[in-house]
C-alpha cells in the first residue's frame, strides 16, 4: 500500500476563511491507489511555506508520494510550481503532460496549469489543481501509473 501525504496551497483555507474541500476529496480518492494518507497539511499560497512542507514530508521518507493542490494556474499569487521546481531533484514532465492532456478532453481551461512533478529522493511529488473535483479528476488520469513510478523510484526493476 502505498503512503501518501497531500499539501492544500489555498490562502483562504490557511487563514481559515474557507474549509478546506480539496484535502479530504483527495485523501478519499487516494484509496483507490490503494493507499493510506498520513498526512495533510493547509498552507498558505507562500513559495517557502509550499516548499517546506514538501521537503519535510518527502525527507521524513514516510511519504510514497506527496501530492500539492493548488496554486498551479496563472494567478499572481500561483506558485506551486515554481516551490515544487525548487524542491525537487528530478522532473518527471511526463506525469503532468498526461494529466494536461487528459484534461483537455474534459475543459479547454487545463492548458492553463503550469502544475509540473518530480523526484525528491525517494519521493514522488506531483502537483494538482486546487478545485475539489479537478484535483480527483487529474489523480485518476495519472492513478494507474504512480504505483510503479514508486516502485522504480525505490529501486525496484519494475
Amino acid at each position: 500500500m502505498l503512503r501518501v501525504a497531500i499539501v492544500v496551497a489555498s490562502d483562504r483555507s490557511a487563514s481559515g476563511e474557507r474549509a478546506d474541500a480539496t484535502g479530504p476529496a483527495l485523501a478519499e480518492a487516494a484509496g483507490a491507489l490503494p493507499a493510506e494518507v498520513i498526512g495533510l497539511e493547509v498552507v498558505p499560497d507562500e513559495r517557502d511555506r509550499i516548499a517546506g512542507a514538501i521537503i519535510r514530508l518527502a525527507d521524513s521518507e514516510a511519504a510514497d508520494i506527496v501530492f500539492v493542490a493548488g496554486g498551479t494556474g496563472l494567478g499572481p499569487r500561483d506558485v506551486t510550481p515554481e516551490a515544487t521546481r525548487a524542491v525537487v531533484d528530478r522532473e518527471a514532465p511526463g506525469i503532468a503532460e498526461a494529466i494536461r492532456s487528459r484534461g483537455l478532453a474534459v475543459t479547454p481551461r487545463a492548458m492553463l496549469s503550469r502544475a509540473v512533478a518530480g523526484v525528491r529522493g525517494r519521493t514522488l511529488v506531483v502537483d494538482l489543481p486546487g478545485s475539489p473535483k479537478g484535483a480527483v479528476e487529474s489523480l485518476s488520469f495519472v492513478r494507474d501509473a504512480l504505483a510503479h513510478a514508486v516502485e522504480i523510484i525505490r529501486g525496484g526493476s519494475g
